[in-house]
């Protein structure tokens, strides 16, 4: 059984489900979706959310709840204001093997797949990532990529920044 609430991934309406690389989890125990703007009945007083620009994720938070904005970049800006309550957590660099084909809009240098950033997070908080990349297309040059950094933090070593 989970020592930790559920991971609650908040769907903003116009992502397209059809791209949307977590979209194999709904269902699945342990996860939680919420449409935006509806939120579901789940307190989020023992979560953290993921974010660019804010304390590193670590151990000490692997008995807290995990909250995951998903959209594109600018979706989830505006989503974000709902959730300024929710500490926030970032996770170390890491590349991605999401192809970026925004023509209108750059994509921040640490911007991950939703599933690629679920991946990094459990394997941070010490949880079972088996299955997570299992539907993503992507997942062996996801890991290809990130194998030396995935291998420091399962192993314990200190976070280095690239």
């Amino acid at each position: 059984m989970h020592r930790y609430p559920p991971t609650i991934i908040v769907v903003h309406p116009k992502e397209r489900r059809s791209k949307c690389t977590v979209e194999p989890l709904r269902g699945q125990p342990g996860f939680v979706f919420w449409k935006f703007p509806r939120l579901g009945p789940q307190r989020l007083s023992n979560y953290i959310q993921l974010a660019l620009d804010a304390p590193p994720l670590t151990r000490h938070d692997a008995d807290k709840g995990l909250l995951i904005l998903d959209g594109t970049w600018r979706l989830v800006e505006k989503m974000a204001p709902t959730f300024v309550h929710v500490p926030r957590r970032s996770l170390p660099s890491c590349r991605t093997a999401y192809p970026r084909s925004s023509k209108l809009f750059e994509d921040p240098d640490q911007g991950l797949a939703t599933i690629e950033a679920l991946y990094l997070a459990y394997l941070i908080l010490g949880r079972d990532t088996t299955g997570l990349l299992d539907e993503y297309r992507w997942a062996d040059e996801f890991l290809r990529r990130n194998a030396e950094l995935f291998e420091r933090i399962v192993s314990g070593e200190p976070r280095t920044s690239k």
